[in-house]
């Protein structure tokens, strides 16, 4: 099975954001993506304009408005998904996170790197915990969490504390050291970016 190359988180920006929205009509379905669209099927140009108008949203970052970033997944220079990172209201030092991914790029191992560099992001932003909801049909994330070191639990245990307001099969947590991660000597990644080569991975 074919593995990922160098997979990279990017910010979304204005420059990628049509790359990404062709990846999205290409190599997913509507309702993966994306918050439901009314109107008939298919990537509508509705769609194609709600798709834009959500990232735009989400470019000043967690710091801005909404509290919530948007990155760009590329795997050997090519974009292949998106991921998130968001401030769930009145939970200080927890961030929640998303991942969606091309069809073409599933089942490589990129998920699982991608959720490293998520954390890594997570921990520079001072967060302690991160946490995620999936269906419990989704084995490629429920394997990608475990790899990760999420502890899961079906939603129902939990409370109703899941990230999407209880609608999800399995809630994920993981634990981070938290705090800001100090720069590295020498240097490292440019702001809004970073990279992951994954090593020794079980391919997704």
């Amino acid at each position: 099975m074919e593995k990922p190359e160098r997979v990279e988180l990017r910010r979304v920006t204005e420059e990628n954001l049509e790359a990404l929205l062709a990846v999205a009509v290409d190599d997913a379905e509507p309702e993966e993506v994306m918050p439901p669209v009314p109107g008939p099927p298919g990537w509508t140009g509705e769609r194609r304009d709600a798709f834009r108008a959500w990232h735009r949203a989400r470019l000043p970052g967690l710091e801005g408005p909404l509290g919530e970033a948007a990155y760009a997944v590329v795997d050997g220079g090519r974009v292949a998904g998106s991921a998130r990172l968001a401030r769930p209201g009145g939970r200080p030092g927890t961030l929640e996170t998303g991942l969606w991914l091309g069809r073409s790029h599933r089942g490589r191992g990129i998920g699982t790197a991608v959720l490293g560099l998520l954390l890594d992001e997570a921990t520079a932003a001072g967060a302690h915990r991160v946490i995620a909801d999936t269906t419990a049909g989704n084995a490629a994330a429920i394997g990608a969490l475990r790899r990760g070191g999420a502890r899961l639990t079906a939603a129902g245990d939990t409370a109703g504390d899941t990230a999407a307001g209880g609608t999800a099969d399995v809630y994920a947590e993981l634990r981070l050291p938290g705090g800001v991660t100090p720069p590295r000597p020498g240097g490292g990644p440019a702001p809004g970016s970073s990279s992951r080569t994954p090593r020794g991975a079980s391919p997704r």
